[in-house]
Formats: structure tokens, C-alpha cells, sequence
């Protein structure tokens, strides 16, 4: 499935929280994963190319699990936050977090190469979006997730997250 990014080249995260200091997919964590999300070409699912380096293995040649379950949590956030801005109308991405992610490691993934993540929505009931979405190497997929996600109101402190604060850097 091919990806589409609005044609600028750009992703989600660099779009929409540029400021986001997020370990997982913030464009602004210096030491962070910077995850990549954008909308497939159906317009339904999210896709992201992310390649991992030495120190995110857990043994040699072999991807860290919980590497794994911080890209599977940030792609499926970002697949929650891609369909509440869809379905309300909303030009600003709502501040949405993680109130329950299951992964399952299916065999262990290799780190040569590119891992290509997958997030599509199953289910959404007014704020609460359930998410699945896939890790694949070399053509296979290693790990599953699904999870649950809320978008938060004001007074929660991940409500503005993803715009940050610009005097700060801080999210």
C-alpha cells in the first residue's frame, strides 16, 4: 500500500507537532525514535518506514521489544488522533493518550533493514478510539498491537500536548 503525505513530504508529527518532544515520534526529542507517520493511499490506515540502529537491539542483529511497543503505541496514537481530526472536522490534532495497548511479539524482529508499521482504526465510540496495527521486517510481520485511545479535554496535562511550548521546547 503505497503512502500518501499530502504532498509536502512531510509527516503527521512534523505537520502537526512539529514542537513535540515525544521519545517515540517527536519531531523536537534530539534523542527520540522520530517515528514518521502518514496516511496510506486508502486514506483509512497509517504507514511509517523506520530503521533501527545498533542501540536498539536487545541482543545482536535483534530489535529491543520495548522499542517495538513505543513505535506501536506512538503509530497507533497517531492513527486515533489522524481519525478524530477526520470524523470532527478539527484543524488542530486533539491530545489523545494511551489508556490500554496490548502487544504481541510473534517472533523476533530483525533490525537490518527498514520496519514497516502499519495502524488502522476498528472501532471509535465518541472520544475512545481502538486502534490494531502491525510491525513487519523483510515481508513478515513480528509484532501486533491494539490498543485504546482517549482524546483528553482541558485540565488534563496531555491536552495541548502536541503543540508544545515554543519558549521551552517542552511538550
Amino acid at each position: 500500500m503505497a503512502a500518501s503525505d499530502d504532498g509536502d513530504g512531510r509527516s503527521l508529527q512534523e505537520r502537526l507537532a512539529p514542537q513535540s518532544r515525544c521519545f517515540g515520534c517527536g519531531p523536537a526529542n534530539e534523542h527520540g525514535l522520530h517515528l514518521r507517520s502518514v496516511p496510506a493511499a486508502d486514506g483509512e490506515a497509517l504507514v511509517a518506514e523506520w530503521s533501527p540502529r545498533p542501540e536498539h537491539e536487545a541482543f545482536a542483529g535483534f530489535v529491543n521489544g520495548g522499542i517495538l511497543g513505543t513505535l506501536l503505541d506512538c503509530h497507533a496514537n497517531w492513527a486515533a488522533v489522524h481519525y478524530l481530526m477526520r470524523r470532527d472536522g478539527l484543524e488542530r490534532p486533539p491530545g489523545c493518550v494511551t489508556a490500554e495497548l496490548a502487544v504481541r511479539f510473534l517472533r523476533p524482529t530483525p533490525s537490518r533493514g527498514p520496519l514497516r508499521l502499519t495502524a488502522r482504526v476498528v472501532e471509535a465510540v465518541e472520544r475512545s478510539v481502538t486502534v490494531e496495527a502491525t510491525v513487519e521486517a523483510e515481508g513478515t510481520v513480528t509484532a501486533t498491537a491494539r490498543g485504546r485511545f482517549v482524546a483528553v479535554g482541558p485540565g488534563h496535562p496531555a491536552f495541548d500536548r502536541w503543540r508544545g511550548d515554543p519558549a521551552t521546547g517542552k511538550s
